[in-house]
């Protein structure tokens, strides 16, 4: 009994020095319905699927241009190996076919749905049908909504169904998830003699434009899938579908990686426009923080940050007096220290938090009322108190540039430096990309802000609720 009251007074703590808001931030991102192989009607069946080719064509969401959305047209090659005719029922899946909800109670479905046979459109109906799946004991529902169409097989002839439907990505900016589920292909007679599964994008598909080791939370884009072009293609032959066998691709959002094309090709005709390698260097540092505050850490990964690093100082060396820009390299610089070096117990061998304090004082110096670089200040002093401590009236103490090197990693002698707020504040370049952008506020009122016994040891969940805002 002690023991619950003891565990119940620490999660009342905990919620008093954390806002809801932050609890919010782990939750899993609301699942779309997938794409799906059709299933046949619920008796046993001669009919063979021969071939099944499936291409999801991902692009922005008409609505939402931030989010992502594949056309999905899907042809079946039919063989009906018996000796009789059959006329059936064949089902497609409008919402989940294994009775699961969208993580948050809901059960979205697919809107629209075209369906053809031999080439020819016919009608479909939806129906409420139990669904297809019993690997387990417990589903949210038992039943689900269908596409249902009748179609009939002669004896030893190839029949034909096309299908076409939309399905939306899902997942947290600037990554989304679509699926493909092969598994309900089980429901044929015998295997499915060869299935090819193509994922095609606006653009040339590069490790850097899609999750391949599961970096974004829910999941890594299923293995296999060769690149080509603007595509990739999974192939398979007799298979014998399971829930293995399912495909995955999670994306970075079409809305950010054309912003990224474009001003790429801008900056290569434009060099010396340092606001360009601004917005380049952020659109990078989009792609590569993570929505809970770190890093990609995979190969490719590790190329994005290098580049929105390099878009940085190319900026900087063109607006060496924009404090906005100062603080976005800041920002970029600290995510990779803290949870790349500093967490990981690696020696910081470019001296990047250096680096980093450095272009924050520079942010201050510039613009003494620059709220974002004070707000990261902040967290800095939660999660690596030796490195920086608060002042009063928001003035910071950056022992981070002093001779006390900070565990694990020694830092170089500079002078301890105090910010105190200028009278006269510097105004900040107006067209600065970076200003558009305003933190979520952060509460100073939390009677445990200064304890650096704790916040530390909670692997920064502040700076984690604040980056989204970036």
């Amino acid at each position: 009994m002690r023991k619950n009251f003891i565990l119940f007074t620490i999660f009342l703590v905990l919620l008093s020095i954390f806002p809801q808001g932050v609890a919010l931030a782990d939750a899993a991102p609301p699942e779309a319905p997938p794409g799906t192989t059709l299933l046949p009607g619920e008796s046993i069946t001669q009919v063979r699927m021969v071939f099944e080719t499936v291409t999801l064509t991902i692009s922005k969401h008409p609505s939402n241009p931030q989010r992502a959305m594949a056309k999905t047209e899907a042809i079946f090659t039919m063989r009906n190996l018996g000796a009789t005719e059959e006329k059936m029922a064949v089902r497609f899946p409008l919402s989940f076919f294994n009775g699961d909800s969208d993580g948050y109670g809901n059960f979205p479905e697919i809107n629209s749905i075209i369906v053809k046979v031999d080439g020819k459109i016919v009608s479909t109906r939806r129906e409420i049908q139990p669904h297809s799946y019993s690997q387990r004991s417990y589903n949210e529902r038992e039943e689900i909504p269908w596409a249902v169409f009748d179609v009939t097989f002669p004896p030893n002839q190839d029949v034909m169904i096309e299908v076409i439907y939309d399905v939306y990505g899902y997942g947290y900016y600037p990554y989304e998830a679509f699926k493909y589920i092969l598994e309900t292909g089980a429901g044929w007679n015998g295997t499915i003699g060869k299935a090819e599964i193509i994922v095609r994008l606006p653009y040339e598909v590069s490790a850097q434009n899609f999750d391949v080791n599961s970096q974004a939370g829910y999941g890594a884009t299923s293995p296999g899938g060769v690149r080509s072009g603007n595509e990739i293609r999974w192939t398979f032959t007799e298979l014998e579908p399971t829930y293995l066998d399912n495909i995955q691709i999670v994306v970075v959002t079409p809305f950010l990686w054309e912003k990224i094309l474009k001003e790429k090709e801008y900056v290569q005709k434009n060099p010396n426009d340092g606001e360009a390698w601004g917005r380049l260097a952020k659109l990078y540092k989009e792609v590569v923080m993570m929505p809970k505050g770190w890093l990609r850490n995979d190969p490719a990964g590790e190329e994005v940050y290098e580049l929105s690093k390099d878009a940085y100082e190319k900026c900087l060396a063109l607006l060496p007096k924009d404090s906005l820009w100062h603080y976005g390299y800041a920002d970029l610089l600290w995510a990779h220290y803290y949870y790349g070096i500093y967490s990981s117990g690696q020696e910081d061998i470019e001296d990047i938090l250096t680096k980093t304090l450095t272009a924050l004082q520079t942010t201050l110096t510039l613009d003494a009322n620059n709220q974002q670089a004070k707000d990261l200040l902040r967290d800095i002093s939660y999660q690596l108190p030796q490195a920086v401590q608060r002042g009063e009236n928001e003035t910071f103490i950056l022992l981070g540039l002093t001779a006390t090197p900070i565990p694990p990693t020694p830092v170089p002698v500079q002078p301890t430096l105090t910010f105190v707020p200028s009278p006269v504040p510097v105004t900040p370049t107006s067209s600065s990309v970076e200003e558009t952008n305003t933190p979520e506020p952060v509460s100073t009122s939390n009677p445990l802000c200064g304890s650096a016994f704790l916040l530390p040891a909670l692997l920064g969940i502040l700076f984690v609720a604040r980056k989204r805002n970036l």
